[in-house]
Protein backbone atom coordinates (compact mmCIF):
# COMPACT_ATOMS: atom_id res chain seq x y z
CA UNK A 1 0.00 0.00 0.00
CA UNK A 2 1.37 3.36 -1.09
CA UNK A 3 0.46 6.70 0.19
CA UNK A 4 1.05 10.55 -0.73
CA UNK A 5 -0.68 13.43 -0.25
CA UNK A 6 -1.99 15.30 -3.43
CA UNK A 7 -3.41 18.49 -1.94
CA UNK A 8 -4.03 20.92 0.90
CA UNK A 9 -6.87 22.51 1.04
CA UNK A 10 -6.61 25.78 3.09
CA UNK A 11 -8.62 28.86 4.25
CA UNK A 12 -10.59 28.00 7.19
CA UNK A 13 -9.58 29.99 10.53
CA UNK A 14 -10.67 27.88 12.58
CA UNK A 15 -10.84 23.82 13.39
CA UNK A 16 -12.74 21.66 10.92
CA UNK A 17 -14.94 18.89 12.56
CA UNK A 18 -17.21 17.45 9.59
CA UNK A 19 -16.88 17.21 5.82
CA UNK A 20 -19.52 15.40 3.31
CA UNK A 21 -19.16 15.25 -0.44
CA UNK A 22 -21.85 16.29 -2.54
CA UNK A 23 -24.11 14.75 -4.15
CA UNK A 24 -22.57 16.21 -7.58
CA UNK A 25 -19.13 14.30 -8.00
CA UNK A 26 -15.93 16.35 -8.04
CA UNK A 27 -17.29 18.82 -4.88
CA UNK A 28 -16.69 19.00 -1.22
CA UNK A 29 -18.39 20.68 1.75
CA UNK A 30 -16.92 21.51 4.93
CA UNK A 31 -17.66 22.73 7.88
CA UNK A 32 -16.41 23.83 11.75
CA UNK A 33 -15.89 26.19 14.01
CA UNK A 34 -16.05 29.01 11.12
CA UNK A 35 -18.59 31.88 10.12
CA UNK A 36 -19.66 29.32 7.11
CA UNK A 37 -20.38 26.34 5.39
CA UNK A 38 -17.28 26.11 2.51
CA UNK A 39 -17.44 24.59 -0.98
CA UNK A 40 -14.71 22.99 -2.49
CA UNK A 41 -13.61 21.93 -6.41
CA UNK A 42 -11.92 18.45 -6.21
CA UNK A 43 -10.91 18.68 -9.92
CA UNK A 44 -8.47 20.91 -9.22
CA UNK A 45 -8.33 21.23 -5.81
CA UNK A 46 -9.65 24.90 -5.24
CA UNK A 47 -11.77 26.92 -2.87
CA UNK A 48 -15.13 27.38 -4.54
CA UNK A 49 -17.38 29.63 -1.98
CA UNK A 50 -18.99 29.69 1.36
CA UNK A 51 -21.88 28.41 0.70
CA UNK A 52 -23.83 30.20 3.58
CA UNK A 53 -23.28 32.26 6.47
CA UNK A 54 -23.69 30.30 9.71
CA UNK A 55 -24.59 31.78 13.25
CA UNK A 56 -22.56 28.54 15.21
CA UNK A 57 -19.87 25.89 14.61
CA UNK A 58 -21.19 23.36 12.38
CA UNK A 59 -20.66 19.67 13.82
CA UNK A 60 -22.43 17.44 11.25
CA UNK A 61 -22.85 17.89 7.36
CA UNK A 62 -25.61 15.30 5.47
CA UNK A 63 -26.09 15.20 1.61
CA UNK A 64 -28.83 12.77 1.03
CA UNK A 65 -28.72 10.93 -2.28
CA UNK A 66 -31.57 11.39 -4.10
CA UNK A 67 -32.21 14.92 -2.76
CA UNK A 68 -31.07 18.40 -3.58
CA UNK A 69 -30.35 18.77 -0.26
CA UNK A 70 -27.93 19.35 2.29
CA UNK A 71 -28.42 19.41 5.58
CA UNK A 72 -26.02 21.38 8.45
CA UNK A 73 -26.60 20.46 11.78
CA UNK A 74 -25.07 23.46 14.49
CA UNK A 75 -24.10 23.66 17.32
CA UNK A 76 -27.20 25.43 18.75
CA UNK A 77 -29.16 22.34 18.09
CA UNK A 78 -30.93 23.71 14.62
CA UNK A 79 -30.34 22.10 11.74
CA UNK A 80 -30.64 24.25 8.56
CA UNK A 81 -31.33 22.86 5.19
CA UNK A 82 -30.01 24.13 1.66
CA UNK A 83 -31.62 23.46 -1.55
CA UNK A 84 -29.71 23.07 -4.20
CA UNK A 85 -31.96 23.79 -6.49
CA UNK A 86 -32.83 27.35 -5.10
CA UNK A 87 -29.63 28.17 -3.91
CA UNK A 88 -30.67 28.71 -0.49
CA UNK A 89 -31.71 28.02 2.79
CA UNK A 90 -35.24 27.18 2.59
CA UNK A 91 -36.32 25.72 6.31
CA UNK A 92 -34.72 25.26 9.45
CA UNK A 93 -35.28 22.30 11.78
CA UNK A 94 -35.98 23.90 15.01
CA UNK A 95 -36.60 21.16 18.01
CA UNK A 96 -33.41 20.02 19.61
CA UNK A 97 -31.82 22.75 21.41
CA UNK A 98 -28.55 21.22 22.53
CA UNK A 99 -25.29 20.55 19.71
CA UNK A 100 -26.54 18.22 16.64
CA UNK A 101 -23.95 15.71 16.28
CA UNK A 102 -24.83 13.76 13.54
CA UNK A 103 -27.54 13.52 10.32
CA UNK A 104 -28.13 10.56 8.54
CA UNK A 105 -30.58 9.52 6.06
CA UNK A 106 -32.53 6.09 5.32
CA UNK A 107 -33.23 6.26 1.48
CA UNK A 108 -35.98 3.27 1.77
CA UNK A 109 -37.62 5.37 4.37
CA UNK A 110 -36.85 8.81 2.90
CA UNK A 111 -36.12 9.88 6.39
CA UNK A 112 -34.15 11.68 8.42
CA UNK A 113 -32.53 10.68 11.25
CA UNK A 114 -30.74 13.62 13.66
CA UNK A 115 -28.62 13.08 16.89
CA UNK A 116 -28.07 15.37 19.43
CA UNK A 117 -26.73 16.32 23.12
CA UNK A 118 -30.17 15.80 24.62
CA UNK A 119 -30.26 12.45 24.39
CA UNK A 120 -32.46 12.11 21.37
CA UNK A 121 -32.75 11.23 17.92
CA UNK A 122 -35.41 13.12 15.82
CA UNK A 123 -37.01 11.30 12.41
CA UNK A 124 -37.82 13.76 9.43
CA UNK A 125 -39.54 13.40 6.40
CA UNK A 126 -36.77 14.19 3.60
CA UNK A 127 -39.90 14.38 1.27
CA UNK A 128 -41.52 17.09 3.63
CA UNK A 129 -39.33 18.02 6.13
CA UNK A 130 -41.89 17.60 8.78
CA UNK A 131 -40.93 16.12 12.13
CA UNK A 132 -42.45 12.45 12.44
CA UNK A 133 -40.45 11.48 15.74
CA UNK A 134 -38.51 11.82 18.68
CA UNK A 135 -36.45 8.75 19.77
CA UNK A 136 -35.37 8.58 23.42
CA UNK A 137 -32.12 6.99 23.04
CA UNK A 138 -30.04 7.76 26.16
CA UNK A 139 -30.09 10.32 29.33
CA UNK A 140 -26.36 11.79 27.84
CA UNK A 141 -25.71 12.67 24.05
CA UNK A 142 -25.73 10.62 21.12
CA UNK A 143 -22.63 11.05 18.94
CA UNK A 144 -23.08 9.32 15.96
CA UNK A 145 -25.22 7.36 13.86
CA UNK A 146 -24.97 4.00 11.78
CA UNK A 147 -27.71 2.48 9.76
CA UNK A 148 -27.07 -1.07 8.41
CA UNK A 149 -26.77 -1.94 4.63
CA UNK A 150 -30.03 -3.25 4.35
CA UNK A 151 -31.61 -0.65 6.42
CA UNK A 152 -33.17 -3.38 9.18
CA UNK A 153 -31.00 -2.15 12.37
CA UNK A 154 -30.02 1.67 12.98
CA UNK A 155 -27.14 2.21 16.00
CA UNK A 156 -26.44 5.08 18.26
CA UNK A 157 -23.12 5.67 19.41
CA UNK A 158 -23.39 7.46 23.32
CA UNK A 159 -21.26 9.68 25.43
CA UNK A 160 -23.02 6.93 28.35
CA UNK A 161 -20.57 4.33 26.70
CA UNK A 162 -22.85 2.11 25.45
CA UNK A 163 -23.90 1.39 21.59
CA UNK A 164 -27.71 1.34 21.54
CA UNK A 165 -29.63 -0.44 18.71
CA UNK A 166 -32.89 -0.06 17.08
CA UNK A 167 -35.00 -1.51 14.66
CA UNK A 168 -35.33 1.14 12.20
CA UNK A 169 -38.28 0.00 10.82
CA UNK A 170 -40.81 1.22 13.90
CA UNK A 171 -37.72 2.34 16.36
CA UNK A 172 -38.35 -0.23 19.25
CA UNK A 173 -35.34 -0.67 20.92
CA UNK A 174 -33.43 -3.97 20.30
CA UNK A 175 -30.41 -4.26 22.54
CA UNK A 176 -27.30 -2.74 24.41
CA UNK A 177 -23.45 -2.93 23.49
CA UNK A 178 -21.73 -2.63 26.44
CA UNK A 179 -18.01 -3.31 26.05
CA UNK A 180 -16.26 0.80 25.99
CA UNK A 181 -15.07 2.11 28.73
CA UNK A 182 -15.83 6.09 27.55
CA UNK A 183 -17.49 7.98 25.24
CA UNK A 184 -18.36 6.59 21.56
CA UNK A 185 -17.59 8.75 19.30
CA UNK A 186 -17.80 6.50 16.02
CA UNK A 187 -19.68 3.34 14.80
CA UNK A 188 -19.70 2.09 10.51
CA UNK A 189 -21.31 -0.91 9.64
CA UNK A 190 -19.62 -3.80 7.06
CA UNK A 191 -20.64 -3.10 3.36
CA UNK A 192 -21.17 -6.78 3.38
CA UNK A 193 -23.49 -6.04 6.87
CA UNK A 194 -21.47 -8.75 8.76
CA UNK A 195 -19.49 -6.57 10.94
CA UNK A 196 -20.25 -3.39 13.19
CA UNK A 197 -17.16 -1.81 13.89
CA UNK A 198 -17.19 1.17 17.05
CA UNK A 199 -14.67 3.63 18.33
CA UNK A 200 -14.42 5.59 21.36
CA UNK A 201 -12.44 8.38 23.47
CA UNK A 202 -11.42 5.13 25.15
CA UNK A 203 -8.97 4.69 21.67
CA UNK A 204 -10.30 1.03 21.34
CA UNK A 205 -11.75 -0.22 17.66
CA UNK A 206 -13.90 -2.86 18.89
CA UNK A 207 -15.56 -5.20 16.11
CA UNK A 208 -18.88 -6.91 16.82
CA UNK A 209 -20.52 -9.31 14.68
CA UNK A 210 -23.72 -7.11 13.42
CA UNK A 211 -26.33 -10.41 13.73
CA UNK A 212 -25.58 -11.60 17.04
CA UNK A 213 -24.05 -8.26 18.62
CA UNK A 214 -21.13 -10.09 20.53
CA UNK A 215 -17.55 -9.09 20.36
CA UNK A 216 -15.43 -10.72 17.67
CA UNK A 217 -12.47 -8.53 18.46
CA UNK A 218 -11.21 -5.29 20.24
CA UNK A 219 -7.71 -3.51 19.03
CA UNK A 220 -6.68 -0.56 20.94
CA UNK A 221 -6.21 0.92 17.96
CA UNK A 222 -4.66 4.67 19.04
CA UNK A 223 -2.88 6.36 21.32
CA UNK A 224 -6.09 8.76 21.89
CA UNK A 225 -9.88 8.92 20.83
CA UNK A 226 -10.88 7.30 17.83
CA UNK A 227 -12.90 10.51 16.14
CA UNK A 228 -14.49 8.62 12.84
CA UNK A 229 -14.38 5.07 11.17
CA UNK A 230 -15.09 4.74 7.38
CA UNK A 231 -15.05 1.76 4.92
CA UNK A 232 -13.70 2.10 1.28
CA UNK A 233 -16.71 2.25 -0.66
CA UNK A 234 -15.18 -0.83 -2.89
CA UNK A 235 -11.81 -2.35 -1.47
CA UNK A 236 -11.70 -4.25 1.68
CA UNK A 237 -10.24 -2.03 3.86
CA UNK A 238 -11.49 0.55 6.51
CA UNK A 239 -9.98 3.95 8.09
CA UNK A 240 -9.49 5.16 11.49
CA UNK A 241 -9.50 9.15 12.54
CA UNK A 242 -7.40 10.06 15.76
CA UNK A 243 -7.24 12.67 18.43
CA UNK A 244 -4.09 11.28 18.07
CA UNK A 245 -2.98 12.74 15.12
CA UNK A 246 -2.94 10.05 12.62
CA UNK A 247 -4.80 7.56 10.00
CA UNK A 248 -4.80 4.55 10.14
CA UNK A 249 -5.36 1.69 7.18
CA UNK A 250 -6.84 -1.64 8.13
CA UNK A 251 -7.61 -4.97 6.27
CA UNK A 252 -11.71 -5.36 6.38
CA UNK A 253 -11.41 -8.92 6.03
CA UNK A 254 -8.71 -9.42 8.18
CA UNK A 255 -9.08 -6.61 10.86
CA UNK A 256 -4.56 -6.06 10.67
CA UNK A 257 -3.11 -2.57 9.97
CA UNK A 258 -1.59 -1.81 6.56
CA UNK A 259 -0.66 1.54 7.24
CA UNK A 260 -0.29 4.36 9.40
CA UNK A 261 -0.12 7.99 8.08
CA UNK A 262 1.20 10.12 10.46
CA UNK A 263 4.25 12.69 11.23
CA UNK A 264 5.78 9.81 13.17
CA UNK A 265 6.11 7.81 9.84
CA UNK A 266 7.39 10.69 8.14
CA UNK A 267 4.30 11.45 6.25
CA UNK A 268 3.01 15.25 5.73
CA UNK A 269 0.33 14.98 8.17
CA UNK A 270 -2.11 16.75 10.38
CA UNK A 271 -0.75 18.36 13.19
CA UNK A 272 -3.48 17.99 15.61
CA UNK A 273 -6.72 16.05 15.73
CA UNK A 274 -7.94 14.16 12.88
CA UNK A 275 -12.06 15.12 13.34
CA UNK A 276 -13.36 13.00 9.93
CA UNK A 277 -12.67 11.09 7.06
CA UNK A 278 -14.20 10.89 3.63
CA UNK A 279 -13.68 8.36 0.68
CA UNK A 280 -13.48 9.66 -2.71
CA UNK A 281 -12.61 6.51 -5.08
CA UNK A 282 -9.25 5.90 -3.61
CA UNK A 283 -8.60 9.51 -2.48
CA UNK A 284 -9.14 9.53 1.24
CA UNK A 285 -9.76 13.04 2.54
CA UNK A 286 -9.52 14.58 6.10
CA UNK A 287 -10.07 17.34 8.30
CA UNK A 288 -8.93 18.71 11.70
CA UNK A 289 -8.10 20.64 14.13
CA UNK A 290 -5.44 22.14 11.99
CA UNK A 291 -7.93 23.84 9.96
CA UNK A 292 -7.12 22.27 7.36
CA UNK A 293 -8.56 19.80 4.31
CA UNK A 294 -5.68 17.25 3.33
CA UNK A 295 -6.20 14.85 0.80
CA UNK A 296 -4.60 11.69 0.36
CA UNK A 297 -4.28 8.74 -2.53
CA UNK A 298 -3.93 5.70 -2.07
CA UNK A 299 -2.33 3.11 -3.98
CA UNK A 300 -4.01 -0.47 -2.55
Amino acid sequence: MHVIKTADLTGHSNPIFSLELSQKPGILFTGGNDKGLVEWNLADNSFIKVMFPVPTSIYAIHCPAGYPLMFAGLRSGEVLVFNFIEQKITHRLRKHVKPIFDIKSSLKKDELLVASEDGTVTVWSLKSLELLHAVNVSRDTVRYIAIDPAEERVTFGCRDNRIRIFDLNDYSFITNLESHTMAVFSLQYSPDGQYLMSGARDAQLKIWDAKTYSLVKNIPAHMFAINHILFHPTRPYFATASMDKSIKIWGADDFKLYKIISREKGYPAHVLSINKLAWDGDHLLSVSDDKTVMIWDITF
